[in-house]
């Protein structure tokens, strides 16, 4: 089903977020597709180009050129491919102008990554407003989460003194499950996304550091 100009100006006012981002030119491509492979590697998304920040709707002022350096963009610099689907909305009968709203799918070949450029290698996920590098931690969970398969884990003493660091606080680090359990960092990394992967804890990835909290369907004792 096509969008119409009154659906796009609901959707912008929402505003930027976990799965929808505004670009107003497609000047730099090679930083765009980092929005792109951060959609598919978390939730999906809608990519508008045409619209700045301030969700203002100037739409693009040579929109085949605009479609044409996108879609070069996706298909040279990520990988795997991403699927997604493009539309074009008019912004006024009589204006040549238009918004892009390219829609980004979930991927089931997680984690795509960036192969070409000054981030090559990088792999981005969505987190609120923002697309951002995905730690070591988090590019395992991605790869490991598609095998659809049972993980399983010896519940030892380093894994005692994760559940009682989480029945007194909300989340851990790496860095602070290496220090209270007196591991390398090593073995805490790995720890941590075993129990992930075993859906005892999940992962909220930062800019600085990952968070690793409970799963919700797991409860310790507080």
């Amino acid at each position: 089903m096509q969008t119409d100009l009154q659906t796009l100006r609901k959707l912008i006012r929402q505003g930027e977020g976990l799965r929808l981002e505004f670009k107003l030119k497609t000047t730099h491509p090679e930083k765009i597709v980092r929005e792109i492979v951060a959609f598919a590697n978390t939730e999906g998304g809608l990519l508008l180009i045409g619209v700045s920040d301030d969700k203002q709707i100037y739409g693009a002022k040579f929109p085949d050129e605009d479609e044409y350096v996108i879609e070069k963009a996706i298909k040279e610099y990520c990988s795997p491919p991403i699927d997604y689907t493009i539309e074009r909305i008019p912004i006024a009968e009589d204006s040549e102008r238009e918004v892009l709203l390219f829609h980004i799918a979930k991927s089931s070949q997680m984690p795509h990554q960036i192969i070409k450029g000054e981030d090559k290698g990088k792999v981005y996920v969505r987190v609120a407003d923002r697309s951002i590098q995905a730690s070591k931690e988090m590019r395992t969970i991605l790869k490991e989460t598609q095998k659809n398969k049972q993980f399983r884990f010896n519940y030892g003493e380093k894994e005692q003194k994760l559940m009682a660091y989480l029945a007194k606080n909300s989340a851990i680090t790496v860095a602070q499950f290496t220090n209270i359990a007196n591991i390398s960092r090593k073995t805490a990394s790995r720890t941590l996304v075993l129990l992930c992967l075993a859906n005892v804890l999940r992962i909220q990835a930062g800019e600085e550091e990952d968070l690793f909290l409970l799963a919700d369907s797991f409860e310790v004792a507080r």
